[in-house]
């Protein structure tokens, strides 16, 4: 299919924009049943989201993902 790109919804603001426009950022969710004992049950999972262009500007994603890709290069390299 050439041309044909899969829409996604943004996760803030709820505008349609093909997916290959959007930016895809991964968001931990952490959830927990909270018996208050030391048996205490927690599931964290990474779900995948996709904002649109201002949005992402907006929340600052962006600036995340570069000092993300910092981090990970800095890890590489021995420091």
């Amino acid at each position: 299919m050439r041309g044909k790109e899969i829409s996604v919804v943004c996760d803030s603001c709820g505008r349609k924009m093909p997916r290959n426009k959007a930016v895809a950022y991964e968001k931990g969710v952490s959830f927990s049943t909270e018996l208050h004992n030391a048996n205490d049950v927690r599931f964290f999972e990474k779900k995948k989201v996709y904002y649109c262009v201002s949005c992402a500007k907006h929340r600052h994603i962006f600036q995340r993902k570069a000092e993300e890709a910092e981090r990970n290069s800095r890890k590489g390299r021995g420091f």
